[in-house]
């Protein structure tokens, strides 16, 4: 049985939130769990210069969010857990998800977060996780990243901070 920080237990029902989550308000916690699959939809997006991308792609970076479950990171674990747990068959708008200038946004908007709540440590981890699930999908049939895909990765890179 879960129980409350407080050692209480929680009410009928609920399962206290992980420690990891409840330093997080709702509206972070949305962004840190969203942005995976934003990442996901973009990198898979067709686009001028950037080859047409399959089922493949798609399965490429859904096998990087779940890749999320073995990481060392407590943040990640919870955030994969959010994803599958919110994840019950529900149809997502993706037509408002895949514009570029929005998702590298919602990248700086999740890195001030990330320096305002989070463990540097687990905040590296998230970024570079997110960094990796658009990698997979980029890469996906070809041995090398096409120039625009190259493009897209930097970008994406330079607004999750990590370059």
């Amino acid at each position: 049985m879960s129980h409350s920080v407080a050692g209480e237990p929680p009410s009928a029902g609920r399962r206290a939130a992980p420690l990891t989550t409840a330093v997080y308000s709702a509206a972070e916690w949305n962004l840190l769990t969203e942005l995976p699959g934003r990442v996901l939809v973009a990198a898979a997006a067709p686009t001028p210069g950037r080859p047409p991308r399959g089922v493949a792609a798609g399965l490429a970076g859904l096998d990087g969010v779940a890749a999320g479950r073995g990481f060392d990171s407590d943040l990640i674990r919870a955030v994969v857990s959010a994803i599958y747990a919110r994840h019950d068959g529900a149809v997502e708008r993706v037509d408002q998800l895949t514009d570029l200038v929005d998702l590298l946004a919602a990248c700086r908007a999740a890195v001030r977060v990330l320096r305002r709540r989070a463990d540097p440590a687990d905040s590296a981890a998230y970024r570079q996780w997110v960094e990796s699930v658009a990698a997979r999908v980029c890469r996906v049939g070809d041995a090398a990243p096409s120039p625009a895909d190259r493009r897209f990765l930097d970008r994406l890179a330079g607004a999750l901070d990590l370059r």
